[in-house]
């Protein structure tokens, strides 16, 4: 069975009910959180964790630290060994929390509904176009890396004892590998460049399809959120 993206979509979690405005709100509210001190900080990446135990965000939160996790754990055994303990537990908090801050966007999220909600916040059709489709490109780009190499592999360019290579080798190797992915890149790009184009994406007629306001869920979520944040700051 394959694996499943950790940029995959998590229908089953209540924030698909949430404004994309409001889930970009409390990501940027935990990204702000890391100039916390260590205990602020850390009574805030306890409540970050209960909303996504609760949005059921557990496992795509998950695949993001464990994609950090040497350097992780590098930096806390560094900075226990040159600074001391509260040190290390506070840079390794505010590494794992700005890892985690968007996932409760990144998962429930579809690019269509990004674009929608940068609109709405006043961001011009064309900027909000680009960020939604550099934000569906992620997923895609993740798959097609897997496929080149996948292909690579069969071809007998890739071999799993690369690292007793040589460097010249190893360089041959990689460069299989980014030629393909930046070819296919290229080649998206132009795609969804005139595919823009041809909808009208640059038309002076072009309207929203509306204005959708927020729901008291996304008002009790930037409420609680705001409210937590302006406590921890007094506490500072």
């Amino acid at each position: 069975m394959p694996r499943r993206s950790p940029l995959a979509l998590a229908h089953q979690s209540f924030l698909r009910r949430v404004d994309a405005r409001t889930k970009l709100a409390l990501a940027m509210g935990a990204s702000s959180a890391v100039m916390l001190p260590l205990a602020p900080l850390a009574l805030f990446v306890a409540g970050f964790a209960a909303l996504v135990v609760v949005g059921r965000l557990v496992a795509p939160a998950a695949a993001q630290v464990r994609r950090v996790a040497p350097l992780l754990g590098l930096l806390f055994a560094i900075d226990w060994l040159v600074v001391g303990l509260p040190f290390a537990v506070l840079i390794t908090l505010r590494v794992a929390l700005l890892v985690t801050a968007f996932t409760v966007l990144v998962a429930t999220t579809t690019p269509d509904e990004l674009r929608a909600g940068l609109e709405r916040l006043g961001l011009p059709p064309r900027l909000a176009f680009a960020m939604a489709s550099t934000y569906r490109s992620l997923a895609q780009m993740e798959r097609e890396w897997q496929t080149i190499i996948e292909a690579q592999r069969a071809r007998g360019l890739l071999t799993s004892a690369a690292r007793t290579r040589s460097w010249r080798l190893r360089l041959s190797d990689a460069v299989a590998l980014v030629v393909p992915a930046i070819v296919l890149a290229t080649q998206r790009a132009w795609a969804l460049s005139e595919s823009a184009a041809g909808r009208g994406l640059e038309s002076p007629l072009r309207r929203p399809h509306g204005v959708h306001s927020l729901t008291r869920l996304d008002r009790a979520l930037l409420a609680g959120a705001g409210g937590l944040l302006l406590v921890l700051l007094a506490w500072r």
